[in-house]
């Protein structure tokens, strides 16, 4: 069985001479996307993230499917680029827009940084998703070894 497909619409002709949503190399786990913008966009250290459309929307339309967006590595080691909300969540039943919100985490009066109409500023992953059911419970049917221990408790 081959990997699922989706539907991508194009919400940002541009796209087509920018580079379509695609896989960099032959074993990238995430798609880029691109920055759909108008102008270049500077984005302050210390101020808040800009909404930027990656003008693409999906249909997954499968329950065990959610796609990811994540930073560019790179943009966020050597700039400072980051997600407002660190990861982004696509659920499979969302066809809306995909929005990215981006944040310079520079400190104030620190590096500016520019998004350039068409740049590769995020990536997209896609991963399995469980759905389990829940059971509520008095108590827990076995114990673990970890048990309630917390941050740093294995050392």
């Amino acid at each position: 069985m081959g990997d699922p497909m989706i539907e991508l619409k194009l919400l940002d002709e541009r796209l087509r001479q920018w580079g379509l949503p695609r896989y960099q190399t032959g074993m990238a786990a995430a798609i880029d996307l691109h920055a759909c913008l108008d102008a270049p966009l500077v984005l302050q250290p210390g101020t808040a993230p800009a909404l930027i459309s990656s003008g693409i929307a999906l249909h997954m339309a499968r329950s065990g499917m959610a796609a990811l967006v994540l930073p560019r590595s790179g943009l966020g080691h050597r700039k400072g680029l980051v997600l407002g909300n660190l990861v982004g969540l696509i659920d499979a039943d969302y066809t809306g827009p995909v929005l990215v919100s981006a944040w310079n985490r520079n400190p104030p009066g620190g590096e500016a940084i520019t998004i350039e109409p068409g740049e590769r500023f995020a990536q997209m992953v896609f991963v399995p998703v469980l759905r389990p059911e829940f059971t509520v419970v008095e108590e827990f049917t076995a114990a673990s070894a970890r048990g309630a221990g917390g941050f740093g408790s294995t050392g």
